[in-house]
């Protein structure tokens, strides 16, 4: 998808033409918000035969990103997207050392664009010791963090801010990258996929990770090396647009050839 899709729009009298992936996508937020809800509900809401939701329902379940239950479907828990603080305080040695790998590869006086996430949040604090940095951003976290220090510029993207991690997504937020060229961006990312590429939870991260890949020259993507073989609701890109993949452990072989083969720079953030 190259354009912003609002899912609010969802709401409006218009389900029975859905596609079926973007009928998954609404599906999937509808259970992320309620946590759990009826076939009957989602067949009313989305004004589709029930036998339509539990199809799709099922193609869910098969990656893994919802739980079918009697007469409905539930969030599993390893799919919730908990507070960024707590996220934080997960793996967090093996960020650092992530965070370490990726500040090596900026230079004093580079422009980026970082996106919110626990890991991006390692690799700003690994940051604060650049100088003349400008950074372009969607997290309140970051942004505090960066600026007003060592001569750096930072910029942050307009938007509603979400309550968990106070990060900024919408349409105001991609026209706003539309102002900026950076030489390069730091990315975190939901899943790594052997065939369908990265991909996210959120379809408003994944949206805004696009347009953070249009408007830089040099993609870093920083990720733990738990995303790789998960499968998100909402593609990124593929593999070839990823310039360097930095993570903790080395992927499976057959992980590691692919990225070969659409030149992506691995690197092992090891211990």
């Amino acid at each position: 998808m190259d354009l912003w899709i609002n899912t609010d729009s969802f709401s409006q009298p218009s389900h029975s033409i859905l596609s079926s992936s973007q009928r998954q996508h609404e599906i999937f937020r509808l259970v992320q918000k309620r946590g759990s809800c009826s076939i009957s509900d989602l067949a009313r809401e989305l004004q589709v035969s029930g036998e339509t939701i539990r199809r799709n329902v099922r193609l869910l379940s098969e990656e893994g990103l919802v739980l079918k239950t009697h007469g409905g479907v539930s969030l599993p828990m390893e799919s919730e997207e908990p507070p960024i603080m707590n996220r934080m305080l997960r793996t967090v040695e093996e960020k650092k050392r992530i965070a370490d790998a990726v500040a090596a590869q900026i230079e004093d006086g580079d422009s980026l664009i970082i996106d919110t996430g626990s890991t991006t949040a390692f690799c700003a604090q690994a940051l604060r010791n650049h100088s003349n940095l400008t950074i372009v951003t969607n997290s309140s976290y970051i942004s505090n963090l960066l600026a007003t220090r060592n001569g750096n510029r930072v910029f942050m993207t307009g938007g509603e801010l979400r309550p968990h991690d106070a990060a900024a997504f919408g349409p105001s937020v991609i026209s706003f990258l539309g102002a900026f060229h950076t030489h390069k961006s730091i990315l975190s990312i939901g899943a790594v996929h052997l065939t369908k590429g990265c991909m996210n939870f959120e379809l408003c991260e994944a949206e805004f990770s696009k347009a953070v890949i249009a408007h830089s020259d040099y993609v870093i993507l920083a990720t733990d090396a738990s995303k790789f073989s998960k499968s998100g609701i909402a593609k990124v890109c593929d593999l070839e647009e990823i310039d360097m993949l930095v993570t903790d452990q080395k992927p499976n072989p057959k992980m590691c050839k692919q990225l070969i083969a659409k030149n992506v720079k691995l690197t092992v953030a090891s211990g």
